[in-house]
């Protein structure tokens, strides 16, 4: 490919499906964009693959013809940005793509503040991960929203998941115990195994509802929800009088025509039994908390505190299957495309 070319996925010119398909996306070609003053050019190394991104393209946030929204690690190829050189590190929202330019005038979500990383503190994967956003994502439902106490039955749904199995090991460090829901028993065996979990039951087991019941035979006191439906509905009757839910994601009702209302209905239900309900997003808590969570999460991974199973995947033309295997529960771990070298690993 000549270096003069910058590759990327884009939607595809028709409607957008309930869930992604082969014909969803694009491979596009084009010129590899020159940086202005107060911008600079880098190349992509990782591209994240979160749930939420989905919503943003059935939502219409991203604009036809534009690369496919996601928050990446890159590396600097050409700089006007004061303090930043090329061959630095960033964490930036190049999206789907093999180039993009982050600065003055580029176009991302708020709260997506880029950043220059330093590699001595973790791994640079790790910055669209557990010392990331996704990190921050489960400190702030677990730790800030949920606040779990020595002694309290927490419930974490996804537990093999990027935001779940931080969740949950956090709500260990806080000395509660942690009951995780999965799919594969693979998952399972990682979640109470390598992770810590007290327990772990599938929602693929045609007695779940029973299974999570056994599992809890205290009630739940919190409940950390990513998925919905019908993994909500098993949780639903366990609930102690004065439980805390944090509303992360609701990965099953992100084909429905109606999925934004399917938080207020999980929101009502649980209220009615007496729960404290809090969505959670995590653009209000970057400003107030990045600093102090980066503070608490790198030595507890640094110190084996806190585990994280990365999915890996190789090269840009996977990222729309990988994307949409992730959304039905076909990932083990954070999922991640890496699109480009990560000169770090040969260090």
């Amino acid at each position: 490919m000549s270096l003069s070319v910058n590759r990327y996925w884009t939607l595809a010119d028709k409607p957008v499906p309930a869930w992604p398909a082969a014909e969803t996306f694009e491979l596009r070609e084009g010129p590899i964009p020159a940086p202005g003053p107060g911008q600079a050019l880098t190349r992509t190394i990782y591209v994240s693959l979160d749930p939420y991104q989905w919503g943003y393209k059935r939502r219409g946030v991203e604009p036809k013809g534009a690369p496919c929204h996601a928050r990446t690690v890159s590396q600097v190829v050409e700089s006007h940005i004061d303090g930043l050189e090329a061959g630095d590190f960033v964490f930036n929202t190049n999206g789907w793509a093999a180039y993009g330019l982050m600065g003055d005038g580029i176009a991302r979500p708020a709260y997506m503040v880029p950043r220059k990383l330093d590699p001595a503190r973790g791994k640079l994967s790790h910055a669209v991960g557990v010392l990331g956003m996704l990190g921050l994502t489960a400190y702030a439902g677990m730790i800030l929203q949920c606040d779990p106490q020595p002694g309290d039955t927490v419930v974490v749904s996804a537990a093999s998941g990027g935001v779940g199995q931080i969740a949950g090991q956090l709500a260990r460090l806080k000395g509660a115990r942690v009951v995780g829901i999965a799919g594969k028993s693979e998952k399972c065996r990682f979640v109470t195994e390598d992770l810590g979990f007290d327990a772990c039951v599938s929602h693929l087991s045609p007695t779940f509802a029973d299974d999570l019941k056994a599992a809890c035979p205290a009630g739940v006191d919190v409940y950390f929800e990513n998925v919905g439906g019908a993994v909500f509905e098993a949780v639903l009757p366990l609930f102690n009088p004065g439980a805390r839910m944090t509303i992360c994601g609701l990965i099953a009702h992100y084909g429905d025509a109606a999925d934004a209302n399917a938080g207020a209905a999980e929101k009502a239900a649980a209220e009615a039994r007496g729960v404290r309900v809090q969505n959670l997003f995590v653009g209000d808590y970057v400003e107030s908390h990045h600093d102090a969570f980066l503070a608490d999460m790198a030595p507890w991974v640094a110190e084996g505190k806190v585990r994280y199973l990365e999915d890996i995947r190789e090269g840009l033309e996977t990222v729309p299957a990988a994307f949409a295997e992730m959304l039905k529960g076909g990932n083990f771990g954070k999922m991640l495309v890496r699109v480009g070298d990560d000169p770090t690993l040969r260090a």
